[in-house]
C-alpha cells in the first residue's frame, strides 16, 4: 500500500506493455535518441560535430540520471534544459553540441509522436486478436438460430455467429482507422521555435536543401517516412485529436460488445467466463454478474468522455502555439491509450471463453417462434384451399389470447395448440412441427457469416500475421 494517489490505470487495468511506452524512461531515453538523431544529421550535412561526439550520445542514451536531472529542472523551471544539462554531464565532450539549432518541441513533439505511433502498434495487434477470437466463435455458431431483436423486442431470428459479426465488422471499422492513422502519423521534424526553421537557416547559412535533408534524415532514423510539411512550434494537436477520436471508436464497438452480453447473460443465454473460484456477489453467492464486460463498459465510457480534451485543446492553440495543452495532452492522450489497452486486454479474456448455453437459446426462440411463424402457417393453409383474409383475422384473436396467456397468466405460448385444435387452418402437428423449425426462419445468417469471414476478415488477419496471445487481466 501507498499513502499517495496512484492512477488505477497503472495498480489493476493496462497492461505493463503500454505503461512503458508512456513512462519517463521511454520518454527521456526517446529525446536522447532524438538529440542523437539530430547530432548525426547535423554532422553528415557539414557542421564541426565529430563521429566521437556522436557515439559518445549514443553510448550515453540510456544512462540517464533521473536525481541530478529532477534538481536541475526544480531550479531552472524548464524539463527539456534540465535534461540538455544532465545529457552533457553524461557527455563531457559532446555537451556543446546537444540541441543544436533545436526548440524543445523537437524533442517533445517528436516524441510523442513517436510515443503514438508505438502505442497505435500494441492497440492494433490486440484488435486483431480480439476479431480473430470473435471470428472463431462466429464460424463456431453460425448455425445456431436465436432471437433477434428491435427496441430490445424479439424480432425475426438471426444466429449467434451472424450476431457477433456485427461486432466483428465495427471492430473492423476501427482497424481501419487506427490503419489510417498509422500510414499518416508524421514527425514534427527540426522546425524552430515558430516553425520558420531560422535557427537552421543561420547554422547551415541559409542553405535550403540541407535544412530539408536534416529532417529526412531524422525522419529516417526514427523509423518515419515524412515530417509534418508545416507547422507553427508544434505539430497540429488536430493529431493528437484525430488519434484519441479513433481510440473513442474502438471503446463504442467494445462498450456495444459489452453491452450486448451482459443483456444476454441476464437472458442465460451466453455467459462471460467465470472463474472456479470466482465470487460474483457479497452477499448473493449463487450470483454470475458480467463484471469483465461491466468494467469494459465503464472504461469505455471514460475513453469516450475523453476525447473532447484533445479536440477543445486543438480549438484553443492560438497562432503558432500556446501552452495550454501541455498538462492536458499529457494526460488525456495517455490515458486514452492505457484505457483501450485494457479495454482490449479484457476483450480478449472475455472472448477466448465465451459460454454459450444453446438449450436456452432454443427455449427463449420457440417461446416466441409460434408467433414469427403465423405467415407460414396462413400460407400453408391457402395452398390448401383456405381464405387468406379469415386465417389472418382467426390468426389475429388466437394471437391476442395467446400474448394475454403469457403476459397476464404467466403461463406458456399455446397459440400452437389453438391454431392445430382448429379445423380452419388443415394443419397436421407434423406439419406444424416442420415449419416450426428455427433453421427455416433464419434467412442467409449462415452464409452470410461464411462470406464476410472469407471475403474481410481472413484477408486482414492474413496480412496482419496474427498470432494468438494470452492476456492476464488483475481482477
Amino acid at each position: 500500500m501507498t499513502n499517495s494517489y496512484e492512477s488505477p490505470f497503472c495498480t489493476r487495468y493496462a497492461s505493463k506493455e503500454m505503461q512503458y511506452v508512456f513512462s519517463a524512461d521511454k520518454k527521456f531515453t526517446t529525446w536522447r535518441r532524438l538529440w542523437v538523431a539530430l547530432a548525426r544529421a547535423e554532422m553528415k550535412l557539414g557542421l564541426p560535430i565529430t563521429p566521437e561526439q556522436v557515439r559518445e550520445l549514443e553510448e550515453n542514451v540510456d544512462n540517464i540520471d533521473y536525481k541530478t536531472a529532477a534538481e536541475r529542472e526544480k531550479l531552472v523551471r524548464h524539463d527539456v534544459m534540465a535534461h540538455v544539462y544532465t545529457y552533457g554531464k553524461a557527455c563531457p565532450n559532446a555537451k556543446g553540441i546537444i540541441h543544436l539549432g533545436a526548440t524543445s518541441c523537437y524533442v517533445g513533439d517528436n516524441t510523442d509522436v513517436i510515443i503514438m505511433r508505438d502505442a497505435l502498434n500494441i492497440i492494433r495487434r490486440k484488435l486483431v486478436g480480439v476479431i480473430a477470437q470473435l471470428k472463431d466463435f462466429s464460424l463456431k455458431y453460425k448455425n445456431l438460430p436465436c432471437l433477434a431483436y428491435t427496441h430490445l423486442q424479439p424480432a425475426q431470428l438471426t444466429t449467434v455467429g451472424k450476431r457477433a459479426t456485427l461486432w466483428i465488422n465495427e471492430l473492423l471499422m476501427d482497424l481501419e482507422d487506427i490503419d489510417f492513422r498509422i500510414k499518416n502519423l508524421k514527425l514534427l521534424g527540426s522546425k524552430g521555435t515558430t516553425g520558420t526553421q531560422a535557427s537552421f537557416v543561420e547554422l547551415f547559412e541559409g542553405d535550403g536543401e540541407k535544412i530539408k535533408a536534416l529532417e529526412k534524415m531524422i525522419a529516417e532514423e526514427m523509423g518515419f517516412d515524412a515530417v509534418v510539411p508545416v507547422s507553427g512550434q508544434t505539430y497540429s494537436r488536430k493529431v493528437d485529436s484525430a488519434i484519441v477520436a479513433t481510440l473513442s471508436g474502438i471503446a463504442q464497438s467494445a462498450s456495444k460488445f459489452s453491452n450486448d452480453i451482459r443483456i444476454l447473460q441476464s437472458f442465460k443465454e451466453i455467459e462471460e467466463p467465470f472463474e472456479k473460484n470466482q465470487i460474483g456477489s457479497s452477499a448473493m453467492a449463487y450470483k454470475r454478474n458480467p463484471m469483465r464486460c461491466e468494467r469494459i463498459t465503464s472504461l469505455s465510457r471514460y475513453v469516450m468522455a475523453d476525447m473532447l480534451n484533445p479536440a477543445f485543446t486543438a480549438g484553443t492553440q492560438w497562432f503558432e502555439r500556446t501552452l495550454d495543452d501541455s498538462a492536458n495532452k499529457r494526460i488525456s492522450v495517455a490515458e486514452a491509450f492505457l484505457g483501450v489497452d485494457a479495454i482490449l486486454n479484457i476483450m480478449l479474456n472475455v472472448t477466448d471463453g465465451l459460454v454459450v448455453h444453446e438449450k436456452i437459446i432454443t427455449k427463449r426462440v420457440m417461446a416466441e417462434l409460434p408467433f414469427m411463424a403465423t405467415e407460414n402457417i396462413m400460407m400453408n393453409a391457402v395452398k390448401k384451399g383456405g381464405d387468406r383474409q379469415e386465417l389472418h383475422e382467426r390468426i389475429r384473436e388466437y394471437s391476442m389470447k395467446a400474448g394475454a396467456r403469457v403476459k397476464d397468466e404467466g403461463l406458456d405460448n399455446n397459440l400452437c395448440e389453438l391454431i392445430l385444435s382448429d379445423p380452419m387452418f388443415m394443419i397436421t402437428k407434423e406439419e406444424l412441427n416442420e415449419i416450426l423449425k428455427p433453421i427455416n426462419f433464419i434467412g442467409r445468417s449462415s452464409e452470410q457469416v461464411d462470406e464476410f469471414i472469407k471475403d474481410c476478415v481472413e484477408p486482414v488477419l492474413k496480412s496482419s500475421g496474427y498470432k494468438k496471445e494470452s492476456v492476464e487481466i488483475n481482477v
